[in-house]
């Protein structure tokens, strides 16, 4: 797989993998560690998976020799792209941003154990979420789409609905109800607090 603007690694689809048990205690439980007033530690169970399942998929997604890569496209609008960077000693999760009309993506952010680079506020992230195109590979689920890209939420003034429609996408993943929605308040807690979203900075979705 080739992506314009982005020209390091044996990139491969990576979209299959999205059902596959232990994928989002892969890409989310890190972000529950540290929020949501619970004195017990985030587990896999919160995601309806086990450690067995998040160990053996970990071994396929942070494989070196082969770098999933998930795509959220959008129609007639900005998408974004999300990449495992299995590099060995710096592994890593990139960002990016496909605008229409341009050729290349535009890398906007990374996770590395914790965030760097520019996110998206709560409405662009929705706008995104919620516009899929479907005559482009890659993710279609609006509910899938928002866990994908919820990551790069870097806004403290959320809607009060928030929590709820996290949730109920990661029911729609396959988190039991319970926990999906202490899953939720996780992750808000986490996004929040690290936020540094500020009004008068250029959105990366104008271009600017």
């Amino acid at each position: 797989m080739l992506i314009k603007g982005y020209d390091v690694g044996p990139l491969v689809a990576g979209e299959s993998l999205l059902a596959r048990p232990g994928f989002w205690s892969n890409y989310l439980l890190s972000m529950c560690s540290d929020g949501g007033g619970c004195a017990e530690p985030p587990v896999p169970e919160w995601f309806g998976e086990d450690g067995a399942d998040a160990d053996a998929l970990s071994e396929v997604l942070f494989d070196p020799e082969r770098w999933p890569v998930f795509r959220v496209p959008a129609a007639d609008s900005p998408g974004a792209v999300v990449i495992y960077r299995n590099v060995d000693g710096d592994y890593g999760t990139d960002y990016l941003l496909t605008h229409p009309g341009r050729g290349c993506a535009e890398q906007i952010a990374s996770w590395d154990g914790d965030f760097a680079g520019t996110g998206l506020t709560w409405s662009e992230l929705i706008r995104i979420a919620d516009s899929p195109s479907f005559v482009a590979d890659g993710v279609h689920d609006t509910a899938i789409r928002l866990l994908l890209l919820l990551p790069l939420l870097t806004d403290p003034d959320l809607p009060g609905t928030a929590s709820v429609s996290i949730a109920a996408a990661l029911a729609v993943a396959g988190a039991p109800q319970v926990t999906a929605s202490v899953a939720a308040e996780h992750l808000l807690a986490h996004l929040t607090r690290r936020s540094r979203h500020d009004p008068s900075w250029a959105t990366p979705l104008s271009g600017s």
